[in-house]
């Protein structure tokens, strides 16, 4: 990207201004422009760089970066690497309906995580409250829909004696 038109840009803008308040001002301005240069450039270039930032935010894990070349600033754009298709495989089966008392909350996500949630629900042929209700209980390692019972004497084995 050419800076060179908004520097041009500014120095035109200046003169213009300078010219309400005469001569001597005019004079003045064309003497400031060419030292004010290299400090207008660095200005631009600190201000296309927190854009950069900022779009990187946004993109993450892919980035912006602005380079300097010739006196040209160059934007290089790193798109997130896209993950190979895992092998199909038969999604796991709903989690299983319990007897106990099912509450309901409120979930805000962002706009980008909202469409990755609703695209693995698809893929994984379920709807998005069995998807998130799966993967809270993967997650958090419990089984789904079953509570943990303990027997009121002790510990209980199972299984087969020779």
């Amino acid at each position: 990207m050419d800076l060179t038109p908004f520097v041009d840009e500014l120095r035109r803008e200046l003169a213009v201004a300078a010219e309400a308040a005469g001569e001597e001002a005019v004079a003045l301005a064309e003497r400031l422009t060419a030292p004010l240069e290299s400090a207008i450039r660095l200005t631009l270039l600190d201000a296309l760089s927190a854009a950069a930032d900022e779009i990187t935010r946004d993109l993450a894990p892919g980035s912006v970066e602005v380079r300097l070349r010739r006196r040209e600033a160059e934007f290089a754009v790193a798109l997130p690497a896209t993950p190979e298709p895992a092998p199909a495989e038969a999604p796991p089966p709903p989690p299983e309906v319990d007897d106990g008392a099912v509450s309901r909350i409120n979930l805000r996500l962002p706009e980008q995580l909202k469409q990755r949630v609703e695209e693995a629900a698809n893929r994984d042929r379920l709807s998005i409250n069995a998807w998130l209700v799966r993967a809270a209980t993967t997650a958090l390692g419990a089984t789904p829909g079953r509570t943990e019972r303990r027997s009121v004497y002790g510990e209980k084995y199972t299984g087969w004696v020779k």
